[in-house]
Order: C-alpha cells, then structure tokens, then sequence
C-alpha cells in the first residue's frame, strides 16, 4: 500500500555502512530525508550520494539527518563507496541502507513493477521529528534528483509547520510568504507585525516571520 503524506514512516532494522539502525531510533527528534537508489555502481546514483556528501552541512544546519538505500548488500555498498569519494572528491558521510532481500523498499512502495521489478525506483521521503511523512518525491530511474529543490521544500516545510503560512510558487527562503485562510483579519496584526499586504481577499502576503 502506497504511503501517504501525514502516515507514519514506518519503522525498520536494517544493517547500514555507519552499523545497524533501528530507524525511528536513529532519527530521534531530528527531520529525516530518507531516499533510494535502483542500484550500487550506477551512474546517476554515484552522482547523487557525492552531491548529498558534500551538501551534509546543509542538511545539519536545518536539523535533517540524511540516510539512503538500495537494494545491494552491505558488501556492495562498501565497495561502491570509494568510487563515489573517487568521482564526487567527497566521502559518504551518511549511512546507506542494505536491503538485498528489498524487505525496507518494499515497506515504503520502492519498488514499481511497471517502471522495473527489482530495482527502486528515485523515492525521497521527508519525515517530521513527528516521524510523519511530510513529502514524498518520486523520480524514474533515469533522472537525477536537484537536491537544492529538497532543500527548499525543507526550508518551507519547517517554516510552514511553525507559523500559519504557506509559500508560493518559486519561493526561496528569505521571500515573502503567504498568510493562510485560517488567520482572520483581526489577527494579521498580532500575528505579523511585519504587515501584510492584501492582493486579493484570499491572497495576504507577509514578510517571512522568522527572518
């Protein structure tokens, strides 16, 4: 069954290269983006995992811990990881998931028959300290992932999950934001001191609160 946004991620045990995690314990009360991979030594993958490295500080700073899969076994990853350090200039700074027998894939729908029966296809996954699904992604096997656009919808939904706000389209962290239906007039002032500007009665724009 497909996961939905607001279900729980569901929780696993699974072997990593970082040692083995049970995975609502390892997350903590941290943001998660939880992603897969059709395969080890795969183009596009070796790609994604150095990108992913070298932008952990990003991720950190926005109190998200990164963790991928495949559907290879430890072994493999291990041996897939120096190309990826090789390729990228970057060790893998995060664990990847082992799931050879696809158990964890299969938990969180990874695996599409139509586009191919055995390898996963692009899933992302971000998980609130809530451990609730707040978006899911998913890409063909083909296309690689813009790992800046994550970040972005990090950014919006950490700010949107504290005040009552949602982003528009093209929004960078730093823009105005949009004040949401269930705010009424009587409160934009106590709310949002900043102001806000009245486009159309539905549409109330304000500078970004916590900027």
């Amino acid at each position: 069954m497909s996961l939905r946004l607001g279900d729980i991620a569901p929780d696993f045990e699974a072997d990593t290269t970082q040692g083995p995690i049970k995975f609502h314990e390892w997350l903590g009360n941290s943001w998660g983006l939880f992603f897969s991979h059709p395969a080890d030594f795969t183009p596009v993958c070796t790609t994604e995992l150095g990108r992913t490295a070298l932008l952990k500080g990003d991720f950190e700073k926005r109190g998200v811990k990164v963790i991928a899969i495949s559907v290879d076994d430890l072994e493999s990853h291990n041996r897939w990881t120096p190309d990826i350090k090789d390729v990228t200039g970057t060790e893998v700074n995060f664990p990847i998931v082992a799931d050879p027998d696809r158990k964890v894939a299969e938990l969180y729908d990874m695996i599409h028959p139509n586009a191919s029966e055995k390898a996963t296809v692009r899933s992302v996954f971000v998980i609130g300290p809530d451990k609730k699904i707040k978006l899911t992604l998913t890409y063909p096997a083909s296309t690689g992932r813009n790992f800046q656009e994550l970040l972005r919808v990090i950014d919006s939904l950490q700010l949107t999950a504290q005040y009552q706000v949602a982003t528009p389209a093209d929004w960078k962290d730093g823009e105005d934001v949009i004040v949401t239906p269930a705010v009424s007039n009587d409160a934009l002032e106590e709310k949002f001191p900043k102001g806000v500007t009245h486009v159309k009665p539905y549409l109330r724009i304000t500078p970004q609160p916590n900027k």
